[in-house]
């Protein structure tokens, strides 16, 4: 930008930054031990009759990055075929993936999950077909016409909450029968009164797809604060508005999160929808245009968004969340496939572009600039990764002795920014 605002950003001195380190419960599966997990969950005796030789049966695969979700979603397929039924894979992520069959196809492949990979075909469509009216209050009901042709459905998706709504059912199997294989028109219908209603309409909508479409079961995948695979949860598709709560309680007190109350700016450094549907997760981040629907333990004064993953494909979603941006990070944006998100869900402030600022050390200095009412001499400044990756991140020095008391262990000593010539942080390729 130069000029008046690079010499304005010039003025303020950031602090040094010192990085450590905070303990989860590292319980999970290994990655060489989900297919037979996942057969287990699958043979249990309430399941046993689900799958019948010769059904052809589609199995659902979501939009977010799943851990192992190639080796999940194959060893369901594997299991499908070992019952002499014949699997299919549909994508069910509503209107993500620019709201095209081809997108949301490319968006699994950037997972792992292929033809190739599954075993098995990839109906990918944006065609719906009416499942009939939902039960007081009357709405249409909208599913994929891959799915509603099959045999039976297996509803697999991962069970955490969710960014945007908090509930009884967040995201999950409901909202994947709800609004993933609702496509864009079903998204459409269940967003029609914004999030303030989202936990009531996903159960609506789910229990209307339960009863009407061919749903055998729902396979419930759960994560640890690592984003690695601790659970799985296969249940018939009667107990999934029963289970899928439980699982929910459960899978909140996985989440990864930041042990401090507040900061005065908050930089992350990767945004993007593999990581959280808003791209960043304001279970964690406490920033979000969702407020009052999403509460947070944390907050910031500012929050700085550095860049965008390559595995968004430019899909923003959620940036409206953001005070500073860089010039990096808003050269990559796909607005289409942005705009396409908003107008669905009826979010459009969640792409709202936020200040955009040359570089990573004008960014940061904007943000810290224009905070009220803190210690300029002394600023409480935090810098993760992203917000699924919170072991290890930054904190200015300020915060050394509470990062102590918290048992946090210390990895380095306090350093400057390491900002190369062009005032970032890393060079982009």
């Amino acid at each position: 930008m130069g000029g008046i605002v690079s010499r304005l950003c010039g003025e303020i001195k950031l602090p040094r930054m010192l990085k450590v380190k905070q303990h989860f419960d590292p319980s999970c599966i290994k990655k060489d031990d989900i297919p037979k997990a996942v057969f287990d969950e699958l043979s249990k005796p309430e399941l046993a009759d689900a799958i019948k030789p010769g059904m052809r049966i589609a199995v659902t695969c979501g939009s977010r990055g799943v851990a192992n979700i190639a080796v999940i979603t194959k060893a369901i397929t594997d299991y499908v075929k070992s019952k002499g039924a014949h699997p299919f894979v549909v994508p069910a992520m509503g209107s993500h993936g620019g709201a095209s069959a081809e997108g949301q196809k490319a968006l699994l492949a950037s997972y792992g999950v292929t033809e190739e990979s599954a075993g098995c075909p990839i109906h990918s469509s944006m065609e719906t077909v009416s499942l009939g009216k939902t039960k007081d209050p009357v709405y249409e009901v909208r599913l994929d016409k891959h799915a509603a042709q099959a045999d039976g459905i297996i509803a697999a998706g991962r069970i955490k909450p969710h960014t945007d709504f908090h509930g009884e059912y967040e995201s999950g199997i409901m909202k994947m029968l709800a609004i993933g294989l609702g496509k864009r028109e079903g998204a459409d219908i269940c967003h029609q009164f914004g999030f303030g209603r989202m936990a009531e309409m996903v159960l609506l909508f789910g229990k209307a797809i339960i009863e009407n479409a061919p749903v055998i079961m729902g396979f419930g995948i759960m994560e640890n604060a690592y984003s690695q695979t601790y659970k799985l949860a296969a249940m018939p598709a009667s107990e999934i508005e029963k289970r899928e709560p439980l699982l929910l309680k459960e899978a909140r007190s996985r989440l990864p999160f930041l042990p401090f109350e507040n900061c005065d700016v908050l930089v992350v450094d990767r945004f993007g929808k593999d990581i959280s549907g808003l791209g960043m997760d304001p279970n964690i981040t406490g920033a979000s245009p969702c407020t009052p629907f999403v509460k947070s333990c944390f907050s910031a004064n500012r929050t700085v968004v550095l860049d965008l993953t390559r595995e968004t494909h430019g899909t923003a979603m959620g940036i409206g969340a953001a005070d500073v941006i860089t010039k990096r990070l808003f050269d990559k944006i796909d607005f289409e496939a942005s705009y396409v998100n908003a107008i669905t869900s009826r979010g459009i402030d969640y792409v709202r572009i936020p200040l955009i600022a040359d570089n990573d050390r004008e960014s940061i200095q904007t943000a810290l600039r224009t905070c009220i009412g803190i210690d300029k001499d002394n600023p409480r400044i935090i810098r993760i990764t992203d917000s699924v990756h919170t072991e290890t991140f930054y904190i200015s020095e300020v915060l050394k002795d509470e990062a102590v008391k918290k048992n946090l262990d210390i990895l380095e000593r306090a350093a400057g920014w390491k900002f190369n010539e062009e005032g970032n942080l890393w060079r982009d390729v």
